[in-house]
């Protein structure tokens, strides 16, 4: 090596480990483009008992990065929209990291809860009775998305596979949005937009009280006036709980005529329930399958988990880009 080659190297050396200095002296910084990844836990409410004990919710939360000029560093987003993201009644599984991470890729925060772990549930068979049990998580969960120094308090979503597409169906309705929506000085909080991916439509408004259950007001399945956040369902033609997409396409009617039109719908031809779950092909005993025929027949029907890669990514797609309109 030359007298000349080796000074360039020397200094190429020196300006290189002054930058590294200069990042290691930054507590901002970060290396590379993956998004900053924690493992958090906030308190909500167990109202399946009477009174209420406290619940601790764990979560994956995950900040995506940018380019910081001034430092020459990636750093955390400041100000970051961000999405809520609901498991199914299996619990999580790959569906809330195949939503996560084109989300984050598009500069939008997630976090992702687990509504099982701390009600020791293993899935269908001993999950909560209905939805409305989870309902504190998801507004407990907005409360600490809001509060988070790194987050946009008014441009929080919610997204949600089946129960966590009825409950995010549910989070809309400002009966239970002002039943648990408010933060730790009762200031009222709403979710700024609504995903539902075939959130079993057939059961809203449905009144079980000939079953044993209470009004719909009560069981958590009332869904009449909105927030007024846009909403987005999701629902796939061979959908074994609703029966195909008829039960969606009239609740999406009958919400829009009285609620300014704010709910979209999106249908995939072919689709069975959970077309997005990238994992083998399963069949599921589930007493709201088929319309809820138990309530007639005695017996839990079948569904059919059936994944649909091109749906799948279809439905990514528009998830994306309904999140980095609205929020």
């Amino acid at each position: 090596m030359g007298a000349k080659s080796c000074r360039l190297w020397l200094l190429g050396l020196m300006c290189g480990l002054f930058a590294l200095s200069a990042q290691a002296r930054d507590a901002d910084c970060r290396s590379g483009l993956r998004p900053e990844i924690s493992f958090i836990s906030f308190l909500s409410l167990n109202i399946a008992v009477q009174p209420p004990e406290p619940l601790e919710i764990k979560g994956k939360l995950s900040l995506p990065l940018r380019f910081d000029f001034r430092k020459r560093c990636f750093v955390v987003g400041s100000a970051l929209p961000a999405v809520l993201v609901l498991h199914g009644s299996a619990g999580v599984d790959s569906r809330g990291d195949f939503y996560a991470r084109a989300l984050n890729a598009a500069g939008i925060a997630t976090l992702e809860i687990d509504m099982w772990e701390a009600r020791h549930v293993s899935g269908p068979d001993n999950r909560p009775a209905a939805p409305i049990f989870t309902y504190p998580d998801v507004f407990a969960a907005l409360a600490f998305l809001s509060a988070h120094p790194n987050i946009a308090p008014q441009r929080i979503g919610v997204l949600g596979f089946s129960w966590g597409g009825v409950v995010s169906l549910e989070a809309a309705e400002t009966l239970y949005a002002g039943m648990f929506g408010h933060d730790s000085s009762g200031n009222p909080l709403r979710f700024a937009a609504h995903v539902a991916n075939y959130p079993v439509c057939w059961g809203a408004n449905m009144d079980f009280s000939q079953y044993g259950f209470p009004p719909p007001a009560q069981f958590g399945s009332q869904l009449l006036h909105l927030t007024g956040a846009p909403m987005l369902v999701q629902i796939g033609s061979e959908d074994d709980y609703d029966n195909g997409s008829a039960h969606c396409r009239a609740l999406v009617d009958e919400l829009n005529a009285t609620n300014n039109g704010v709910v979209q719908l999106a249908e995939y031809p072919g689709a069975y329930h959970a077309w997005d779950r990238l994992m083998v092909p399963i069949s599921i005993k589930d007493p709201f399958g088929d319309e809820g025929s138990i309530f007639r027949t005695g017996v839990a029907p079948s569904v059919e988990i059936v994944p649909d890669v091109d749906q799948a990514y279809a439905s990514r797609l528009r998830v994306v880009a309904f999140f980095r309109q609205k929020l």
